[in-house]
């Protein structure tokens, strides 16, 4: 049985899928770190209770996604191995698209900017769309320095629409009234 460590990032570099070594807090480890960062909180998401088993199968198709997401920003471009990494597809942003759309076609209409928290759901949910903007920041830090697929870019602001859209349904659907930002004069 292998070992779960190797020993091989002691000094402070790590590999990039095709084997090239890079420090670790190389643009392309801080975005593929941030994208696990976010199918990790995810995960937690769904496990919360009172979680449906439809938006359990809507989870765990993202967090595929994601994992293709972070091999783009995990790989040597220059490597052999980049033509076996599938891609995300203008149907990847369809179908985040129609999942926003039917879900915030129950919600009331937003007057103001809410303030995360509410339900425990709804504020697991605010977490993940706070690192799928983080991710996207990454993301676009590393387009400035090397090639990224402008889908790549557009699915992450999507799911971060996801998320925030999620976190209006869970507290719609417990009933819980949303905190809405009111400035203090």
């Amino acid at each position: 049985m292998s070992k779960p460590y190797t020993k091989t990032g002691d000094a402070g570099t790590t590999s990039l899928i095709g084997g090239k070594r890079v420090p670790k807090y190389d643009d392309r480890v801080e975005a593929y770190g941030t994208v696990d960062e976010l199918s990790a909180f995810l995960g937690v998401l769904s496990d919360h209770d009172g979680v449906s088993a439809e938006l359990k199968q809507l989870f765990s198709h993202i967090q595929d996604r994601l994992f293709t997401l972070e091999s783009h920003f995990a790989m040597d471009a220059e490597s052999e191995v980049s033509k076996m990494i599938p891609s995300l597809t203008e149907t990847d942003l369809t179908f985040v698209e129609r999942q926003i759309d039917s879900m915030n076609a129950l919600l009331p209409p937003l007057k103001s900017f809410v303030i995360p928290g509410g339900e425990q759901r709804a504020s697991a949910a605010h977490v993940c769309r706070t690192v799928c903007r983080r991710a996207e920041r990454q993301a676009w830090r590393l387009a400035a320095q090397h090639p990224v697929d402008p889908v790549d870019l557009k699915y992450l602001n999507r799911l971060s629409d996801l998320f925030f859209v999620l976190a209006r349904y869970f507290d719609y659907q417990s009933g819980h009234v949303e905190s809405c930002w009111k400035p203090v004069e």
